[in-house]
């Protein structure tokens, strides 16, 4: 189960002294926590798979902001550390030929906003790992 791991990681993290590990894997785990107590069940993977991805994205809007230096290698560090516990998506390239089956439809669509709910919702189908800004830069390639 991937809270165990994240346990694991972080009594790792603690023997080898690395801080920025132990804490940023702690804040993830306080996370799960606090929706299991929320919820009143434990969560699953992939509900802990989607609280990783909402503190990357944290992590990631904080580093657009432009912090100083030594708060920007942190962040950086801690968004490799938390990636390494998601599964693999696949990239832009990948997601534009899984598109093939539905290109005409992605094509024919009015907007980009609609040919990115076709191509999201033939990839769930396909039970696809992507993000959702890389099926829409995906789309617009498509439609360009």
């Amino acid at each position: 189960m991937l809270t165990d791991q994240i346990r694991e990681r972080v009594k790792k993290a603690m023997k080898s002294g690395d801080t920025i590990e132990k804490n940023v894997l702690r804040v993830a785990l306080g996370e799960v926590q606090s929706e299991e107590s929320r919820s009143g069940k434990t969560l699953d993977d992939d509900a802990v798979t989607a609280l990783l991805r909402k503190l990357v994205k944290s992590n990631q809007e904080t580093l657009a902001a432009g912090p100083g230096e030594e708060r920007r290698r942190i962040l950086e560090r801690e968004v490799e550390i938390l990636a390494e516990l998601l599964p693999r998506t696949l990239s832009v390239e990948e997601i534009r030929a899984a598109l093939e089956p539905v290109r005409d439809q992605v094509l024919g669509a009015k907007s980009d906003g609609q040919a990115t709910g076709v191509a999201m919702k033939h990839l769930k189908s396909e039970a696809a790992a992507v993000t959702g800004q890389d099926v829409a830069q995906a789309v617009k390639g498509m439609r360009s």
